[in-house]
């Protein structure tokens, strides 16, 4: 579990799963996901949560006032030493600051706990919120994958994000 300032991220429990099926099933965040399929299937939510812990992901539910609000993770390479950052926040609370707040602590995990050299994301070049929430956590820009996914009969673009652990370890330092 990993606290912040108005956030927990903690491990979802199928207790959590109405709240993600509500949740996901809004258009604007298949929109800008890639594994999140539109309509959203009964009983995707559940299936989603009981595969957890399967793999070599860290996949946590971010809450507020013990509420599910979306889902925040990394997906561990240990041979690289590496990790890919992903997220989801359900519609009602986008604009407030929370994706940003939730993903500091998930860089703080990754390289204080996990002690990874190297974190990346990346994004669809039309999610412009999300570049936001990159730019600011100290990610920088590593360049841009033309039509590198196919989203709805769309070809996509995407943006490449990255920071390594002294990039973090110099941004996160206090003033």
């Amino acid at each position: 579990m990993l606290k912040t300032e108005r956030l927990v991220l903690r491990p979802f429990t199928l207790a959590d799963a109405p709240q993600v099926q509500r949740l996901a099933a809004a258009r604007e965040i298949a929109l800008n996901t890639l594994r999140i399929p539109h309509p959203y299937p009964v009983g995707a939510a559940e299936a989603w949560i009981a595969k957890m812990g399967s793999g070599p992901e860290a996949t946590f539910a971010i809450t507020g006032n013990g509420e599910v609000m979306g889902a925040i993770g990394l997906v561990v390479d240990r041979t690289h030493n590496r990790a890919e950052l992903g997220y989801w926040l359900g519609v009602p609370f986008w604009g407030k600051g929370y994706t940003t707040e939730a993903a500091r602590a998930m860089l703080r995990f990754g390289f204080e706990e996990l002690l990874l050299n190297r974190i990346f994301a990346d994004v669809f070049s039309r999610n412009t919120a999300s570049q936001r929430v990159l730019q600011k956590i100290g990610m920088k820009h590593e360049g841009t994958l033309r039509q590198q996914f196919r989203k709805w009969d769309e070809y996509v673009d995407v943006e490449c994000y990255g920071v390594l652990r002294s990039e973090y370890a110099a941004h996160s330092r206090p003033a």
